[in-house]
């Protein structure tokens, strides 16, 4: 078994961006899931430790996937935005968090 080192305050602050807050997250969060925007050099065990060192919650299982930038037209010119990677954590029983509240 891989064993499992701490990390810092800050790189756990890093790593976790900020809440998800769609329709669909919102209706995650009645099966204790949440989502959030993370840093796309992370690693599944860096935001589980990153989750519980800021909430202070027991993470089960973390699912991350790589959303695509849109394409999107500024000033006649075409670009895209840029890609994000969401997490959708799920917490054990009896843990919630406040995503109402914002990370600093």
């Amino acid at each position: 078994m891989k064993k499992i080192k701490a990390i810092s305050s800050e790189r756990a602050y890093s790593i976790i961006h900020k809440p998800l807050m769609t329709e669909k997250s919102t209706n995650l969060n009645q099966f204790n899931q949440y989502s959030f925007v993370v840093a796309k050099s992370s690693n599944s065990n860096e935001i589980k430790l990153a989750i519980e060192k800021i909430f202070k919650v027991k993470v089960t299982k973390i699912n991350t996937s790589i959303m695509r930038g849109k394409p999107k037209s500024f000033k006649g010119n075409i670009g895209f935005k840029s890609d994000i990677k969401k997490a959708i954590v799920t917490l054990s029983d009896g843990n919630t968090i406040d995503t109402s509240l914002e990370i600093k």
